[in-house]
């Protein structure tokens, strides 16, 4: 194991044990200063009024940012402005291609049926993980019942896996004989959280499952934890009656659980209440539906829609509404994956026997807590013909995205237009990104990007760049004065496209010299794309940032570390 302890950043150096990766890695630093610089108010999280109208969520920190910010921490992503002083350059969304392969997962087993015949076999929300010791990709996925209950709509939890995140294999287990059911609770929503810093090989895998009880609860979080994903403990904490759609997600940034729960208000009956925790078994101890207008200790109103959301062009009289909403630490930022709503209601889409419209939409925090959604269109969105396996109702996927090679995988659910049940017909399909993909800085002639002042602790500069007409890199100091050595006219132009690509100067391979200091750097594109910069301590080019799902060849803690 590659020793760290010179290489990390100072808000990380005290979870290290005897120079090796940590068990739990922990970014936050003292008096609520994050990895970025971002300086959390005392009153966290934040208590929103509860909202009188749908609007966008405001992001604190975009418009009042640190003075300096430290990028130590994971690939440097232009997701919003946060790290840009000045620039010419354009901002380009970028959306993922599906998998002509696609759905690489259905219902083809007679227990993936509910009682009533209706077929499911996709992640509601759930989870799609790659586990680099057992050089595996993993699924655990929403399945009809029918082999195990004769209650109406019964659903239950499966598990499936596969060598390459195309072709998976659901294996006979020994939870039910014959069958690969690892779960068989009545279920809604679930998050199936693959834990790779967890130190108690029996917690490993934490589920958080949306169970439902047929009593005035309905609906209930309970949380069961397990060492390989297979064999469940019995339950570990129960929450009070929440709503369906809820699941949960982990912030390593501030090294909270957060519960993202389905609420209900006079705005919109489709937003979202949010609770954190240290402790996973306290935060679903402590969860309940939220009354508007009553005030909780520990839960939040979040957000609602807003004045953006893309509306039904068949239904445009619909008030759209945010179905689920998961998240996931990538790199140095957290994405949000917005389920969203565009209708139409569930008796018209019943009548009609077609699935209810849900696209993925996507959200970028430094926090956790605020996401900026700088674009609003669909970033995995439906496809409304009639062999089409996405025809509607499109959900996220925890785990998501996962990194292989120069690609990211990201999965999604989608219904079909299946003729037998509207809410039914349910598989899962892949997506490919670039890596760090979502957004990129364009110009298609000579153009510019000036950061804000950063800090760090690294040596090499490393680029995510399509660079059609080159691109050079300057190093300012903090009046805005080329420094000497690393002027535009000493950097060695890069040409090429590459999604780690390493800048060097002609008197300098690296900025070990600068090292602590406060700087600018000014990227010169002509004619390109740039997507991410960042500063590492190997020249191999390894970001120390959060891998995601994980992916083959990548370290087994889920931070991107030399092996």
């Amino acid at each position: 194991m590659v020793k760290l302890i010179n290489y990390l950043p100072l808000s990380m150096v005290f979870v290290l044990t005897f120079c090796t990766i940590p068990e739990k890695t922990e970014v936050m630093q003292e008096n609520n200063v994050l990895h970025n610089g971002i300086r959390l108010p005392d009153e966290w999280p934040p208590r929103l009024p509860d909202p009188d109208r749908v609007k966008e969520m405001d992001v604190p920190y975009l418009s009042e940012k640190p003075v300096v910010i430290p990028i130590n921490v994971g690939r440097q992503l232009f997701v919003d402005n946060f790290l840009i002083k000045e620039t010419n350059l354009t901002p380009v969304y970028h959306t993922p291609d599906f998998y002509a392969g696609n759905p690489v997962l259905s219902a083809d087993k007679q227990w993936e049926l509910t009682p009533e015949g209706y077929a499911y076999a996709g992640p509601f929300s759930d989870g799609i993980w790659y586990d680099e010791k057992e050089k595996k990709f993993k699924m655990w996925y929403l399945a009809g019942a029918g082999a195990i209950s004769t209650q109406k709509h019964s659903l239950c939890t499966c598990y499936a896996e596969s060598d390459d995140g195309m072709n998976w294999v659901k294996r006979d287990l020994d939870i039910v004989p014959g069958t690969n059911i690892v779960d068989t609770c009545n279920r809604d929503a679930s998050t199936v959280w693959f834990d790779k810093t967890e130190p108690d090989p029996a917690k490993r895998y934490k589920l958080f499952l949306i169970e439902y009880q047929p009593d005035y609860i309905e609906w209930q979080y309970v949380l069961k934890y397990s060492s390989d994903g297979i064999h469940w403990s019995e339950t570990v904490a129960q929450s009070g009656a929440v709503s369906d759609r809820s699941t949960a997600f982990y912030n390593p940034f501030t090294r909270k659980w957060v519960l993202s729960m389905r609420h209900h208000n006079k705005v919109s009956w489709r937003s979202r209440s949010y609770l954190e925790h240290s402790d996973p078994e306290e935060a679903v101890s402590l969860a309940h539906r939220l009354r508007e207008g009553v005030r909780d200790k520990h839960i939040v109103f979040w957000f609602t829609p807003d004045d953006k959301e893309k509306r039904h062009e068949k239904y445009p009289e619909v008030d759209p509404g945010i179905y689920n909403f998961d998240a996931i630490a990538y790199e140095s930022i957290m994405l949000g994956f917005y389920s969203q709503w565009q209708g139409p209601e569930n008796y018209i889409a019943k009548s009609l026997m077609i699935p209810k419209r849900n696209e993925i939409m996507l959200g970028y925090s430094r926090d956790g807590f605020h996401f900026s959604r700088p674009d609003h269109q669909a970033f995995m969105g439906v496809n409304e013909t009639a062999e089409a396996w996405n025809y509607g109702n499109m959900q996220s996927i925890n785990g998501t995205p996962l990194i292989v090679n120069d690609s990211l995988y990201i999965y999604s659910t989608g219904r079909s237009l299946n003729g037998i049940w509207w809410d039914a017909g349910t598989s899962t399909g892949l997506a490919r990104l670039r890596r760090d993909g979502f957004v990129s800085m364009r110009t298609d002639k000579e153009g510019f990007l000036t950061t804000e002042k950063i800090s760090f602790d690294g040596r090499y500069l490393f680029v995510n760049a399509d660079a059609r007409g080159g691109l050079a890199v300057e190093v300012l100091d903090e009046k805005g004065n080329p420094v000497k050595g690393y002027s535009k006219e000493d950097c060695l132009v890069f040409n090429g496209n590459e999604t780690k690509a390493l800048i060097t100067w002609k008197g300098s391979d690296d900025l070990s010299s600068l090292a602590g200091q406060n700087v600018h750097l000014r990227f010169y594109l002509n004619d390109g794309d740039l997507y991410a910069f960042w500063i590492s301590p190997w020249q191999t080019g390894e970001s120390r940032g959060y891998t995601g799902g994980g992916g083959p060849g990548l370290n087994e803690n889920g931070l991107d570390f030399p092996e």
